[in-house]
C-alpha cells in the first residue's frame, strides 16, 4: 500500500475513535428540576459535568415547555424551582 493511503486511513480511524470516546462521556451530576410558572408546572431531568450546568439545563428544558417568548423564558429561568432532586448517575 501507498504510504499516504496508510497515513490517511490511520488518521481517519483515530478521529473516529476520538469522536466515539468523547460522545460517550458520562456526566457526573444528574438532577430533576420542577418549575412552576404562571399557573403551569413541569419537571425535567438533565445530566452534566458540573452541578451548575445540570441545574441550569434541567430548568431551561422545563421552562422551554411552559412558556413562549424571550421575556417569559428569561423570567422562568430566573425563578426559583419548586423542587430539585439529585439523582444517581447511570
Amino acid at each position: 500500500m501507498n504510504k499516504t493511503v496508510v497515513l490517511g486511513v490511520t488518521f481517519i480511524v483515530l478521529v473516529l475513535i476520538f469522536l466515539v470516546y468523547s460522545s460517550m462521556h458520562i456526566a457526573k451530576y444528574r438532577v430533576e428540576v420542577c418549575v412552576a410558572f404562571k399557573g403551569r408546572g413541569d419537571c425535567r431531568t438533565a445530566s452534566a459535568d458540573t452541578q451548575d450546568h445540570a441545574l441550569r439545563s434541567a430548568q431551561s428544558n422545563a421552562c422551554a415547555l411552559l412558556v413562549s417568548g424571550v421575556t417569559e423564558v428569561m423570567q422562568c429561568e430566573h425563578a426559583d424551582p419548586t423542587s430539585i432532586k439529585w439523582l444517581e448517575t447511570k
